[in-house]
């Protein structure tokens, strides 16, 4: 059968990589189209355009590159419609996806399946009217989702498991490299134990977040050093221009590791992380964090997550397990006191370390043991098997 995905970001390209693996372990026949990445064209089929093209984040970026973002979006309609695929599978990537799923229902017979839903439980959840409309089959990777869709809007999904789960999982057993070894590789100095920073995978985040929480790490450079996970689509000078304009940063000794966080991770013994992702990420590699995010009008934003977003926390780990495990600063809490007020108190020896590297248990329970990759897959063929089936 022929698949067409569309992704936007690196998270998506990793995990939309793997499930077309799996898709091929079900569907000998299987070929790819897609808006994607590296990871996605390594697996086979024919990329479209990067997601790089597509990545715009905030009101600003999305305005000056509108008739990119719609010029993109003409493109892939018409080659959706040109190819003719047996089903679109989106990921994420709600503001363009949704509006192919909305094209795909109004002018084509083409299935739309979703794979990792978008996060319309935090806010824009009246995206749901849309999804019942638009999306056949919806494919989530979160757990309180099932009551958010099924309970809530009496939308039927299917909970496959957590890629990120077996991601870790996987890297966990095969990854054998020693501190010694990885800071020699990294040109790190080994006599010190490692903080890490992940300031997030888009140039705009970095920008809003890296300086300040360079800022609070840099409180503990007599005991520890600081490195600093650079995203795949992020050039590394980026990361210098940034901190080099801040005043005051100058002497700061840091080091950049480039396409390795997971390595990185696993060597640190605290982290400051943007929200995203990497908050799952880390709790699964049993990294004790602080989670930050800068944002414009911090008053206004807090008051607008208390009266108007739909859920509690912004970090995967606290929704998972429905209570504040890592503290979150964004808004009107994001200040560099806070972000080191915090991160002393998981440093080791610290009485919050135990406790949030005992809560990171709930979440792998919570999570479950299913392989999402190969769980998504397989249902999506045996959907479109049978759905040949009913025309046959």
């Amino acid at each position: 059968m022929k698949y067409y995905l569309i992704v936007g970001e690196a998270s998506g390209d990793l995990h939309a990589s793997h499930l077309m693996a799996s898709l091929k372990k079900n569907d000998s026949e299987a070929s790819f189209r897609f808006f994607g990445g590296d990871l996605m064209s390594a697996v086979g089929g024919t990329r479209v355009k990067h997601y790089r093209e597509l990545a715009y984040m905030g009101f600003v970026p999305v305005l000056l590159h509108l008739c990119t973002i719609f010029r993109n979006m003409s493109f892939c309609k018409k080659d959706i419609v040109a190819w003719q695929p047996d089903v679109v599978i989106l990921v994420d990537y709600p503001g363009f996806n949704l509006n192919i799923a909305k094209f795909l229902k109004r002018n084509t017979n083409i299935p739309v399946y979703y794979y990792i839903s978008p996060k319309i439980w935090a806010w824009k959840e009246w995206r749901i009217k849309a999804i019942r409309r638009d999306v056949k089959e919806m494919f989530s990777i979160l757990p309180f989702e099932v009551a958010f869709y099924e309970g809530k809007h009496h939308y039927k999904i299917h909970y496959v498991g957590n890629p990120t789960s077996h991601e870790i999982h996987d890297f966990l057993e095969n990854y054998h490299v020693d501190f010694a070894s990885f800071c020699k590789a990294q040109h790190i100095d080994r006599e010190k134990p490692l903080i890490a920073l992940l300031p997030g995978s888009r140039a705009q985040e970095i920008k809003d977040n890296l300086v300040p929480m360079l800022r609070a790490a840099c409180r503990f450079s007599d005991r520890y050093q600081i490195a600093i996970a650079c995203a795949p689509s992020i050039d590394k000078a980026y990361y210098r221009q940034v901190i080099d304009a801040a005043e005051g940063l100058s002497d700061v000794s840091f080091c950049l590791v480039h396409n390795d966080t997971y390595g990185l991770l696993a060597h640190a013994v605290a982290a400051l992380v943007t929200s995203g992702t990497a908050t799952l990420e880390t709790s699964l590699l049993h990294v004790p964090q602080v989670v930050c995010y800068k944002t414009p009008v911090p008053r206004l934003i807090r008051w607008a997550f208390n009266h108007i977003l739909s859920c509690r926390f912004i970090s995967l780990v606290n929704l998972i397990v429905d209570r504040e495990v890592v503290p979150e600063l964004f808004a009107d809490r994001f200040s560099v006191q806070n972000i080191a007020s915090e991160l002393e108190r998981i440093l080791p020896g610290n009485e919050g370390r135990k406790v949030m590297l005992k809560a990171y248990e709930e979440v792998e329970r919570r999570l479950g043991n299913d392989i999402a990759p190969d769980n998504a897959a397989r249902l999506m063929v045996n959907l479109l098997r049978q759905e040949a089936a009913r025309y046959q």
